[in-house]
């Protein structure tokens, strides 16, 4: 239960309503097709980082292995479409065989939590990143997979980059609303608990382990469907988005952002984005500074970007008001809210 200030509850609904209008006139005002795609490859990244959180914020579960998932997604629509099959079928195929792979991990990977799921996790990735770095005869090894057609939902072209754009919006609204519903859901209210007290969750007749299970089965769904945005987006894959790196970068970009959040993950995935694309551009070592930004974060906000702000805001909000500020269990209603 939050007890967050009147004023602050309004200007967040203000600040929502501004970003989402602006990210609704985003082609007109930006123009130019370069920063447009930057901002679906923000949008499509911010999925994946929503679908991680699942996992490792409510969850309590770290997840090194995702990409795996990710590319799983994105090789099986390129060879079916490589095949001549078209793209309903390809995506549809897409999301199936990725849902089946999240429930091999899932079975494998629950038989413990912590340490050891990180482990599991992070060699099942592997495992899929060695497949397709080898078997170069299905997956074509480092030579990767081209995309020469991207799907015409209704007869509409997403060739050029404001209509990929609103395409990437809109799966991106899906996949937050219902990520919405999901967290206020009795199954996202069950994670959470298997997170703070499984002992407890247990005692008390639910299946822990089923709980984690639909969870897996939940956040592979969405790490599908942005994996799908990934090759349509770049129309290529190749065995690097498989890679550790790509876990990783993930998993910061839920951890910078701030995790067990919504807002979280869609910031962290915004400034890796757009420090790996923009910035670079400008500073030869901006690895440099996103590691310094990092730092900088867990320093000062440790619980995240996001909730770091939110703490500050209501900080500031009520030293202007002439109030202490509230006690953080009592504005949060306790962890995990």
């Amino acid at each position: 239960m939050s007890f967050a200030p009147a004023g602050f509850i309004t200007v967040r609904r203000v600040a929502l309503a501004i970003t989402f209008a602006l990210l609704l006139t985003l082609p007109f005002w930006v123009g130019n097709s370069y920063y447009i795609n930057i901002s679906s490859q923000i949008l499509l990244y911010a999925v994946f980082a929503l679908a991680l959180n699942v996992l490792v914020g409510y969850g309590g579960l770290v997840s090194l292995g995702h990409a795996g998932l990710f590319a799983i997604a994105g090789y099986t629509a390129a060879l079916l479409l490589d095949a001549g099959h078209g793209h309903f079928v390809a995506d549809v195929a897409a999301i199936v065989v990725t849902l089946a792979a999240s429930a091999v991990f899932a079975v494998l990977a629950l038989r413990s939590t912590g340490i050891g799921f990180l482990m599991i996790t992070l060699a099942l990735g592997q495992i899929v990143w060695g497949i397709a770095y080898r078997w170069a005869s299905l997956t074509n090894g480092d030579n990767g997979l081209k995309i020469t057609t991207r799907p015409s939902p209704f007869g509409l072209s997403l060739n050029g980059a404001p209509a990929f754009y609103y395409t990437t919006l809109l799966v991106f609204v899906v996949a937050l609303v219902t990520m919405i519903l999901f967290v206020r859901s009795p199954l996202g209210a069950s994670l959470r608990g298997t997170r703070d007290q499984p002992r407890r969750m247990n005692a008390l007749g639910y299946n822990v382990w089923l709980i984690r299970f639909f969870a897996f089965l939940f956040s592979g769904f969405w790490t599908a469907v942005s994996g799908l945005l990934f090759i349509y987006y770049n129309q290529f894959i190749s065995p690097p988005i498989a890679a550790l790196q790509t876990s990783a970068e993930t998993l910061l970009m839920v951890i910078s952002g701030g995790t067990a959040t919504l807002l979280g993950p869609i910031a962290g995935a915004a400034i890796l984005v757009i420090m790996k694309n923009v910035v670079s551009s400008y500073i030869e070592r901006w690895n440099l500074v996103l590691g310094i930004i990092f730092v900088l974060i867990i320093t000062f906000m440790p619980e995240g970007l996001v909730p770091g702000v939110t703490r500050l805001w209501r900080k500031g909000w009520s030293t202007l008001r002439g109030r202490k500020p509230e006690p953080e269990a009592r504005k949060t209603g306790g962890h995990g809210s």
